[in-house]
């Protein structure tokens, strides 16, 4: 019987740890399905980690870095540049036609049109780099770097981008992420007391197969799904600003021949895959012409 002791209270801790387990899978359960919300701009369902004002002032923060480094650098661009003054006026045309397109996807999702983006502080600079990228933070603060210059080429093609990056504030992707890592931290929490009783290799080895199942399972076809919804909105936003949305096709051609097709396959990448993005955007371009001959009557594609 002695001899037993031990083997039972193993058990008995064992049996605490899964018990422990079961409550942090079901407080995850209810905290992620809990606040479902279907997005207005998409249709589909979306958990949020934080509040909008809270978004926005997290984006401010974070922009302020981000132009506190730059001018250190001396990369910020002063804004009577010639090329600041085109990218503040493409933003400009994209920002103004955010309460339209807001409304009208919303109608078309059979939701209510949301009115967070009132609360944004919209803002744009551009950063002198060789980086082929732009943001835009929660909250409307927005960064071009020059070396998008080059693999834009046109205003049409510019305005894509940007808007893609706009679309990213709307769907409010960055709270969307928070209530991501809230729930991933959560598991990896619960998964470290269930296994504590088992040996050191043991634990490393199950964790590692828990973070690559999160990161493979959930993570990064999240960032996709987010990516996608992004050109979605970011293309009709594009259109009713009356830019050319078919310059988004030859645009991630060239971002495409610009990384040097060293992109890595699309299951372990937060963006779609070239070639299935642009046949996306094809089958969006239909619905983006509607929106630019509804805006832009005046200003006919040739």
């Amino acid at each position: 019987m002695r001899r037993r002791q031990p083997a039972t209270g193993r058990r008995r801790g064992g049996g605490i740890r899964w018990w422990i387990l079961l409550l942090f899978a079901g407080y995850a359960a209810w905290q992620w399905f809990g606040s479902a919300e279907t997005d207005p701009y998409t249709g589909e369902t979306a958990h949020y980690g934080a509040s909008a004002a809270e978004e926005v002032q997290l984006g401010a923060q974070a922009y302020q870095q981000v132009l506190g480094d730059a001018q250190a650098q001396g990369a910020l661009l002063p804004p009577d540049t010639e090329v600041s003054r085109q990218i503040r006026t493409i933003a400009q045309r994209l920002v103004a036609r955010v309460p339209e397109v807001t409304t009208q996807l919303a109608q078309r999702n059979q939701q209510q049109a949301p009115t967070f983006y009132e609360q944004f502080q919209w803002d744009v600079s551009v950063i002198q780099s060789d980086q082929a990228n732009a943001f835009c933070l929660p909250g409307g603060k927005m960064a071009v770097y020059t070396g998008l210059l080059p693999v834009a080429q046109t205003e049409d093609a510019m305005a894509v981008v940007m808007g893609h990056e706009i679309a990213h504030a709307l769907l409010r992707h960055g709270s969307q992420r928070m209530a991501q890592q809230e729930l991933v931290q959560m598991g990896q929490m619960a998964a470290g007391m269930a296994i504590g009783g088992m040996d050191p290799q043991q634990q490393q080895a199950v964790m590692a197969a828990l973070g690559a199942g999160a990161q493979y399972g959930f993570i990064l076809p999240y960032g996709r799904s987010h990516e996608t919804q992004a050109d979605q909105v970011g293309l009709m936003l594009a259109a009713a600003a009356c830019y050319d949305p078919r310059q988004a096709i030859p645009l991630w051609e060239r971002m495409s021949a610009s990384s040097g097709g060293q992109s890595p396959p699309e299951f372990a990448s937060t963006h779609p895959d070239p070639a299935n993005r642009i046949q996306h955007l094809q089958s969006l371009m239909p619905q983006a012409l509607e929106f630019h001959r509804q805006y832009c009557a005046d200003q006919p594609l040739q």
